[in-house]
């Protein structure tokens, strides 16, 4: 059984939550919650969020089937980060001699998938 749980235009920088990304992927759901909550990142609460509404996806999805769900057989099959719409995030700060410098603010898109097994 697979589940899965998205996370889309999230306020960051995609690059920087794609390490925190790296260290769970492919991990049992236990361990990952464990390296998420003792993680120092902001970006750590924002993914156990996502971990726990696919967690509750996947017994949802056992409770329609009528089957009996483990949580602690649940794998990480699927976890990445993609770039949100950055369209209308482009901020201008001032910069010395009347001059202005372009910023872009990121979002990124998070997506989730556990199954109950470690394959793909």
């Amino acid at each position: 059984m697979r589940s899965t749980a998205v996370l889309r235009s999230t306020k960051g920088s995609p690059q920087k939550a794609r390490l925190i990304i790296d260290q769970v992927r492919g991990r049992n759901v236990t361990e990952a919650l464990a390296l998420l909550t003792l993680s120092k990142k902001r970006v750590a609460s924002v993914l156990k969020k996502v971990l726990w509404s696919a967690i509750s996806n996947a017994e949802h999805l056992s409770e329609k089937k009528n089957s009996k769900l483990n949580i602690e057989q649940l794998f990480i099959t699927e976890c990445y980060i993609n770039t949100g719409l950055t369209k209308h995030r482009r901020r201008v700060r001032p910069a010395p001699m009347g001059r202005a410098y372009r910023e872009q603010r990121r979002l990124f898109t998070v997506k989730f998938v556990l199954s109950d097994s470690n394959e793909k």
